[in-house]
């Protein structure tokens, strides 16, 4: 295998973050709680990644405006249009994974 410059790995990481935004934005149906309960993090943990890191670099960007990049809208719209009240395993699931 070819080394890879860090170049090269830093655009890599970029193309494979924007293509998980891009799919997680197409993905309405899956929730939260099901990502939360599957790997460990959502899209609302993403969006705290991104103002996290933003900060890191003395980019002023808050929460919202991080979810609203991640959502692809604002989130209020985004919960109103797509989330689903989770069900009594879902939320059993979640609570059992975060004791």
């Amino acid at each position: 295998m070819n080394k890879i410059s860090k170049e090269n790995e830093l655009m890599i990481k970029v193309k494979v973050l924007d293509h998980l935004i891009d799919h997680l934005r197409e993905r309405t149906d899956v929730q939260n709680i099901d990502l939360m309960n599957l790997s460990g993090f959502c899209r609302n943990c993403l969006s705290k990644w991104y103002t996290k890191y933003a900060k890191e670099l003395s980019i002023d960007l808050d929460y919202e405006e991080s979810r609203k990049i991640i959502y692809g809208m604002p989130y209020p719209e985004w919960k109103d249009k797509y989330q689903n009240e989770a069900t009594f395993e879902q939320k059993k699931t979640f609570s059992d994974k975060n004791k």
